[in-house]
């Protein structure tokens, strides 16, 4: 059997490390190199179940490290890349944009100009459906569809995606762009939409919605999302990109009122806040590329898929706990007066 030396960068973080976790069990052909910087967002008791697998080894280090990068290509004759490692956030980009260029913008080209370096077999981007933009009430993002960001990190996105693009065409570097909607599932960082509305209806907080709360956006189970990442690794053809979707659309206030009574809490719970600049109405997912070239499709019915998502935080009190009341206190009740929304 030939083992596929693939560095996963940003594996400490929410999708990378399900990936990881996912994909370890079912692919034994598979070594991971998993590089990550374990900002606030990364957690290395999220790998638990990978940590001591003998196809697996966690570094940890910055992918705008120019020496680093290149010392673990040839430490670990690395010919594949699957680069999860992002700054995430809306609301955190339009507080501070720094950061998220040098990470997404300047790390991608890091890891990029590595990859050609070493003749990469395979290099794969993860990206975002935001990079598109707003869509009105009709319509879904294609393939096809302008890229139009309208945040400083959809565009720190959309630039990393054009630079994997354009290596592509100008060096023959084999990547492939991937773009998801929204996420959910086990191990997300309470920062986002769903876990946060999940940890303040089960502290009995009030639950911030933006605006008028009808933003829409498609959401996809976490593990669907990897699934499809899997078949665009080891199927997608260099210089393409897929769109990735469940096409399941749901406002804001629907997520919110639906967290509400699976908890058994009331609706005098949510709060409407002020909106957040620029934010982007619509988002839905023409998924059909990767559904008919590549064969995937999404397994998890939604209904299921939130209520575990819901009972996950239930049974893992530590892990959130640690962080809303720990290291980042200061953050949510100063900064933020924890009220950070995701999409």
């Amino acid at each position: 059997m030939t083992t596929k030396n693939i560095l996963v960068t940003g594996g400490a973080g929410f999708i990378g490390s399900n990936f990881i976790n996912y994909i370890l069990p079912v692919r034994e052909d598979y070594f991971i190199i998993n590089l990550d910087k374990l900002t606030y967002a990364g957690n290395l008791e999220n790998l638990k179940p990978s940590q001591d697998k003998k196809n697996y080894t966690f570094v940890k280090g910055d992918i705008c490290n120019h020496e680093l990068v290149d010392y673990l290509f040839k430490k670990y004759s690395i010919k594949y890349v699957i680069n999860f490692a992002a700054e995430s956030h809306v609301d955190r980009s339009i507080l501070g944009s720094e950061v998220f260029y040098q990470t997404n913008v300047i790390g991608t080209n890091v890891l990029l100009e590595t990859a050609k370096k070493h003749g990469v077999e395979k290099f794969l981007q993860i990206s975002t459906d935001e990079v598109y933009g707003s869509l009105g009430p009709e319509g879904l993002f294609t393939e096809a569809t302008p890229l139009s960001p309208n945040s400083p990190y959809s565009s720190s996105k959309a630039a990393a995606d054009m630079m994997a693009l354009a290596f592509h065409h100008t060096y023959g570097l084999p990547a492939v762009v991937t773009r998801c909607s929204n996420n959910y599932g086990p191990l997300q960082f309470p920062e986002k939409l769903i876990p946060l509305m999940i940890i303040n209806a089960l502290n009995d907080k009030n639950l911030p919605v933006y605006g008028d709360g009808m933003n829409v956006r498609d959401w996809i189970y976490v593990i669907d999302h990897n699934k499809a990442v899997e078949l665009a690794f080891e199927n997608g053809i260099p210089g393409g990109v897929y769109n990735i979707g469940a096409g399941r659309e749901m406002k804001n206030i629907e997520i919110v009122r639906l967290v509400l009574k699976k908890l058994g809490k009331g609706e005098e719970l949510i709060e409407y806040v002020k909106d957040r600049p620029g934010h982007d109405r619509r988002y839905a997912i023409n998924s059909s590329k990767i559904r008919n070239e590549l064969g995937w499709k999404p397994a998890f019915d939604f209904e299921d898929a939130i209520e575990h998502t819901i009972d996950w935080y239930l049974e893992n009190r530590n892990w959130w706990e640690k962080i809303i009341s720990g290291a980042y206190k200061n953050y949510y009740e100063i900064q933020y007066g924890n009220r950070l929304i995701r999409n």
